[in-house]
């Protein structure tokens, strides 16, 4: 009885939350907005392509115009960004936003399969949750996309397909699907290929030598041959062989990155590697290969065997070497869903006190994910015609104490008030001027 008295409360407590959440929206997507005085960086050049008291025109949804010291449009709605830093509206490269809800709840987390016949097969798309209050949070800390990741699966190859969510209040938050195939080697997940990372290579290529030769059986006619891959997960692969969809391999070893870029070069597969914590190891084999690196700025002590090479610099010796790189971090797997958006700011502010350009860390955070996962045509820089996705910082953004005073997703001007707002709004005491008791006051 207990056991079903606690599990009754966790779900109240997600009802009453998601019932309690208001999102409200300041601006209609149809309406024209111009942002005056800002400090635009609008990645439109490999130097951040920074304007300083730009006039940002919005309409429709999209961007029309970024200029310097322009007049707004007489019908324009104006804010008056004071010389405030304005940037596009940040993405996280790997997260588990709208697959997880309660981390420590099994009903809220779809990002992955313990059995079943699903590899992959297994897609994230359809287990979405446009409702997840971690989502206006997330939004209100400046991150408008997200790319969503399966992390586990029965099958011992791979792991399932990705997507790429939008963070918009009332709106499907379904961006892009199938925009990688993920697969993980080494680590802790070496026991899904029998406990070593050579099988788990060899089943790879088996998985994809398989899908190479499939077709779909005709009325009353079998395979051609035994396969270890069933029919569904070898349609998967064949749709991403014959569409080249990119494979995101989850690798931190330099010996396995060198596997992963001879795999993706025998079988013409544009690659990316997450974590990489040892990428900075073969930084010109994969700038030369055009392989992109979703990295982690946090991770400079290893978890494993696999990142003794992990280092505070890898985002800047792989910058440097010509890599396009994004971030994402994990926090252990907390990070990925819950409070992804200030997360991954500071992240990107360790990168850069460990020397990495201020200008590639802002591109980490926009335009290059949107390249990485072929978004770029509507999202990542201020250019007209793109998806009007920007935030107005009331500070330096790659400072964890900086906060968006104004977020804009698609044209719409996003509410910052969430359930986690409100609660502390309710439950704080307004009338204390020194949050400081003398005893603990620093």
């Amino acid at each position: 009885m207990n056991c079903l008295a606690n599990k009754y409360k966790k779900i109240k407590y997600i009802l009453v939350a998601t019932l309690s959440l208001t999102v409200a929206v300041g601006a209609r997507a149809s309406e024209t907005v111009a942002i005056v005085h800002a400090q635009a960086w609008t990645m439109a050049d490999s130097a951040g392509g920074r304007i300083d008291d730009a006039t940002i025109v919005i309409r429709d949804g999209r961007y029309t115009s970024i200029t310097a010291q322009a007049l707004p449009p007489a019908d324009a709605r104006v804010i008056d960004a004071a010389g405030r830093v304005v940037t596009p509206g940040f993405m996280s490269a790997d997260t588990h936003l709208g697959l997880v809800e309660v981390s420590s709840l099994e009903e809220t987390r779809d990002h992955g399969v313990e059995g079943g016949p699903l590899g992959a097969a297994f897609d994230v798309q359809y287990g979405l949750n446009r409702n997840s209050i971690l989502l206006p949070v997330v939004l209100a800390d400046g991150l408008t996309r997200a790319a969503t990741s399966p992390s586990a699966a029965s099958d011992a190859a791979f792991l399932g397909m990705g997507a790429v969510l939008r963070i918009q209040p009332g709106a499907d938050i379904l961006d892009k699907a199938k925009v990688a195939m993920y697969a993980s080697v080494g680590g802790f997940g070496a026991k899904q290929g029998g406990g070593s990372r050579s099988a788990q290579w060899q089943l790879l290529r088996n998985a994809l030598d398989e899908a190479k030769t499939y077709a779909p059986p005709k009325s009353g006619v079998g395979a051609p041959r035994d396969q270890l891959q069933n029919v569904l997960n070898i349609a998967a692969l064949h749709a991403m062989i014959e569409q080249r969809v990119p494979l995101a391999l989850r690798v931190a070893r330099e010996s396995d990155i060198r596997q992963a870029v001879q795999l993706a070069e025998d079988y013409h597969l544009p690659l990316i590697v997450l974590g990489g914590a040892e990428a900075w190891r073969c930084a010109d084999l994969l700038a030369a290969r055009k392989v992109a690196v979703v990295l982690d700025p946090e991770a400079d002590l290893p978890w494993t065997f696999d990142e003794l090479g992990a280092r505070a610099d890898d985002a800047t010796m792989l910058a440097r070497a010509g890599v396009t790189i994004a971030f994402s971090v994990s926090g252990n797997t907390i990070y990925l869903s819950h409070n992804a958006g200030v997360a991954v700011r500071e992240g990107a502010g360790l990168a850069v006190a460990n020397g990495l350009a201020y200008a590639d860390a802002l591109k980490a955070l926009t335009v290059n994910p949107a390249r990485i996962f072929g978004i770029a045509d509507h999202y990542g820089s201020m250019a007209q015609g793109l998806d009007a996705d920007l935030v107005v910082w009331n500070g330096d953004p790659l400072e964890p104490s900086s906060a968006p005073e104004v977020v804009f997703a698609r044209g719409m001007q996003a509410s910052l008030s969430t359930r986690q707002s409100q609660l502390r709004e309710r439950y704080a005491p307004k009338r204390a001027k020194d949050p400081w008791p003398p005893a603990y006051r620093p």
